[in-house]
């Protein structure tokens, strides 16, 4: 079983960044994905950053893209999420998501759907203000 704790949430002023985090422990095996989605109220849970234990292919959300950057830490079994540049449309609770059926195509990682991940964290708020 995995478990995944997510951190690192806040409120912040728009413009100001924040670092997201999330553990990971359990067993896994060595292929899985990762994935950071949101909910903001009135929202569906979105993806908008994913990658996969190994290798450099990723997925950013167009809202997001250079603006977010997901990275991970193999050794200490963490995952980030670096939000720079943050806007009010940014606020939500963040989760991060753990699965196996990620898939690259041209070079990018595909979108993240909520039921292709099967572990999730608790969540984390971001608040940004104008």
């Amino acid at each position: 079983q995995v478990q995944l704790v997510d951190s690192g949430g806040g409120s912040v002023q728009a413009g100001g960044s924040l670092r997201l985090s999330c553990a990971v422990s359990g067993a896994t095996t060595s292929g899985y994905c990762m994935a950071w989605f949101r909910k903001a109220p009135g929202n569906e849970r979105e993806g908008v950053a994913g990658a996969r234990r190994y290798g450099d292919n990723t997925y950013y959300d167009d809202s997001v893209r250079g603006r977010f950057s997901i990275s991970r830490d193999n050794a200490k079994k963490m995952w980030y999420l670096q939000m720079n540049s943050l806007k009010p449309e940014d606020t939500a609770m963040y989760y991060c998501a753990a699965g196996y059926k990620c898939t690259v195509l041209a070079g990018n990682l595909n979108r993240p759907e909520v039921f292709d991940y099967d572990y999730w964290g608790q969540g984390t708020q971001v608040t940004v203000s104008s």
